[in-house]
């Protein structure tokens, strides 16, 4: 019974301390509200430092503006080996280069040096030719493929947030066979009329 008054007293001590620290903050606040609502002053800035900042804000609008969209990293031939065409990619941040230039029919080997420890690294992925490779620490991964087409091909991390570009040419010698082949066959048409 002793024991059930003690906690009874404690527990309404508790509320009372906790309902007076409440009238304390109400009254505070109602003396701060009394107070004008703009409690910052307006301080004026000479107009040259106007113009410098806004013309610095808008000088770096426009440097990201053009890191983005237009700056083009130019691309690098990879070098036949062997009948491989054959390229070594350090991945330290990205990927560098980060553009690829291939010719079409000719198997490919991308060697990666991963130097970055981040995890978005750990992965590369060739969508468009169906390759993945997990890219070791320190380590050189090979991806090879061989592409059928001309154009460009996306690769990038596991994250997609690092991104590269293969680009597939076509040489001189295949554009003059396809000519020739559609020339043939423009010709055998004309024959069967």
């Amino acid at each position: 019974m002793m024991l059930k008054q003690k906690y009874i007293w404690s527990s309404f001590l508790s509320l009372s301390l906790l309902l007076g620290v409440n009238q304390i903050a109400v009254a505070q606040s109602s003396e701060t509200e009394s107070e004008p609502a703009n409690q910052f002053r307006r301080i004026e800035q000479p107009l040259s430092r106007k113009v410098i900042v806004t013309l610095g804000g808008l000088a770096l609008i426009g440097a990201e503006f053009w890191w983005f969209l237009f700056s083009k990293t130019q691309g690098q031939q990879a070098q036949a080996h062997q009948g491989v065409q054959e390229l070594d990619i350090i991945v330290d941040g990205g990927y560098a280069p980060d553009r690829v230039v291939v010719q079409v029919g000719q198997p490919v080997r991308l060697n990666f040096f991963r130097k970055d420890p981040s995890s978005c690294l750990e992965k590369v992925l060739f969508p468009d030719f169906h390759q993945a490779a997990d890219l070791v620490l320190n380590q050189t991964t090979s991806v090879e493929f061989t592409p059928q087409k001309p154009g460009s091909y996306t690769f990038h991390c596991g994250m997609n947030m690092f991104r590269g570009v293969v680009e597939v040419q076509s040489t001189a010698n295949q554009d003059i066979s396809q000519v020739d082949r559609k020339v043939s066959k423009m010709k055998v048409t004309a024959s069967d009329r």
